[in-house]
């Protein structure tokens, strides 16, 4: 990693604190239908519209909510999911993040080579609508708090939760309560394992 990534990291500590990843009380687990949705999203800078139905045509869809972009938290698992979306691909999963920031902060964080660096999308689920239908909490994040760029949070939170959907549209297992480095690994290891158990059904 290189020495920005690593300063970003040591200056959002205070914010990661506040936004660190807790248990998911109520999310839906594994058998569970999961909410389709239609959401504005960014890749590499570039606004689109992202629908996880579509996305499910292709196979798995890990969809990652976290608590806001340019946090230390945040900024780390963002990172590791964009390093490894070559494997998450081999697995035949896609990845899409989905968190409260705006369209125009997500602009800014989907293209940054640090973070997102182009490969992952992410989406702005602005009124939290979408992770309320996930059963995840919505919560206010206090006036003041700034993220790792010394810009204001505007924006609620919710909880670092994340969702392998099958294209069936269920959801085959639900991680959260980790850290973000763990969140992606456990991700990674599940897509793996759902794409074994795939090619062992075939031969």
């Amino acid at each position: 990693m290189t020495n920005r990534f690593l300063n970003t990291v040591a200056a959002g500590l205070a914010a990661a604190a506040l936004l660190s990843a807790v248990p998911a009380q109520a999310a839906l687990k594994e058998g569970d239908a999961a909410p389709d949705f239609k959401l504005q999203a960014s890749q590499a800078g570039k606004a689109f519209n992202y629908a996880l139905k579509d996305a499910l045509k292709k196979g798995p869809v890990v969809v990652y909510f976290y608590p806001s972009a340019f946090t230390a938290g945040c900024n780390i698992q963002a990172h590791l999911f964009a390093s490894n979306v070559e494997k998450f691909a081999a697995a035949g999963a896609t990845i899409v993040g989905v968190s409260l920031d705006s369209i125009t902060r997500l602009n800014d964080f989907s293209a940054d080579p640090q973070y997102c660096a182009g490969k992952i999308p992410v989406a702005s689920d602005a009124d939290g609508q979408v992770a309320r239908a996930f059963d995840l909490s919505v919560t206010e994040i206090p006036a003041g708090r700034k993220d790792t760029r010394g810009v204001e949070i505007d924006h609620a939170r919710t909880d670092r939760t994340t969702f392998i959907v099958t294209p069936d549209g269920r959801i085959a297992a639900t991680v959260g309560g980790v850290s973000p480095d763990a969140n992606v690994q456990q991700a990674l290891d599940i897509v793996q394992n759902l794409r074994a158990k795939a090619a062992a059904r075939k031969s």
